[in-house]
């Protein structure tokens, strides 16, 4: 029997990313599934990427390889090629490492092309036409990405000029709505096909003032400060030194772990209240001003002293403090 053509896939978990595997699958290719994590979109983080990865790889019969994008893509977000989007989103450069990282896959796979479930016109910034185009260019991949939701609908790629594919067997589907998806997947026999995803941490209004404030004042942050900026309230006191106040008893705990060595915990000794990580050159200097915020959203009742633990390394002390007014300590929020 002929051997089947190969392909590669970026695997996304979403439901286009499924569909366009189903779609090769069925013109008789053998897909192998690229999964990319990154700092601020990683499979647990719960927006967007928070699928079962290797699940749906099983669920479709694909081998899957997983590739992290660390320090690469953060030296990227410091001055993105083609800019940000409306957050601190660098799409186009963000997708062309993608399948840069796709690409080398390929080639250690003998693949013919690879493939992606973007959708023509889905996202504003990385999915009109001179984005898809720059992005194969810069992913040194040009001719050879399809697209097969939308392929009817882009310029004929290598594989189909070269037989490989067929234009009639590719979709047309285009913008935001989700209709042809789902009816799709309906024809796929999908169960329970997932729902749109949130996308990427730096679309995030919220999460983007974050990451702002942190490249502001870090010249090369680490995947520690970014791991922070998932978590807690955060407040800038100087260029050097930031609080972050757990929530939940959940980022307490993350907290703790994520805390190095010359970062202070604080909480408060007598009642119910968060973790507190102070990390700066100066921390003296705000330890005071950290153990009131610490207090402020603690149990404790308001206009008493109360003592604040902080600990930094294996050292343990106590505070005396107040709790501050919340006209005093907004103006250090991000």
């Amino acid at each position: 029997m002929e051997e089947k053509k190969k392909v590669v896939a970026l695997l996304s978990g979403g439901l286009d990313s499924r569909l366009a595997v189903k779609m090769m699958q069925n013109q008789g290719f053998d897909v192998t599934a690229v999964a990319i994590k990154t700092p601020f979109c990683d499979f647990d983080c719960g927006r967007g990427c928070g699928f079962e990865i290797r699940e749906t790889a099983d669920t479709l019969g694909v081998d899957l390889r997983t590739v992290y994008l660390g320090d690469e893509y953060i030296e990227m977000l410091k001055h993105p090629k083609h800019g940000f989007g409306s957050g601190m989103n660098p799409c186009i450069d963000c997708r062309a490492m993608m399948f840069k990282a796709g690409k080398k896959v390929m080639e250690e796979v003998g693949a013919e092309f690879i493939i992606s479930g973007e959708v023509l016109g889905q996202r504003p910034m990385s999915q009109h036409g001179p984005a898809l185009r720059t992005i194969e260019k810069e992913a040194g991949l040009e001719g050879k990405i399809v697209r097969p939701l939308s392929a009817a609908l882009l310029p004929p790629t290598e594989p189909e000029t070269n037989g490989l594919i067929k234009r009639e067997n590719l979709g047309m589907i285009r913008g935001r709505s989700r209709k042809e998806q789902l009816k799709l997947a309906k024809e796929f026999g999908f169960e329970n096909p997932p729902n749109a995803g949130g996308g990427c941490l730096l679309t995030d209004p919220a999460f983007s003032v974050r990451a702002k404030d942190l490249f502001k004042h870090v010249e090369t942050p680490t995947t520690n400060d970014i791991d922070l900026l998932k978590i807690g309230r955060h407040f800038r006191f100087d260029p050097k030194t930031k609080l972050i106040v757990g929530r939940n008893k959940d980022e307490n705990e993350m907290l703790q772990a994520l805390a190095l060595d010359g970062d202070v915990l604080l909480e408060t000794k007598d009642h119910v209240g968060p973790i507190s990580l102070l990390r700066g050159d100066d921390f003296e200097k705000n330890l005071e001003l950290s153990a009131a915020i610490t207090l402020r959203y603690s149990d404790a009742p308001k206009n008493t002293a109360e003592i604040v633990l902080f600990q930094k390394k294996e050292t343990k002390s106590e505070l005396s403090v107040s709790q501050i007014a919340e006209s005093e300590y907004l103006q250090y929020r991000i």
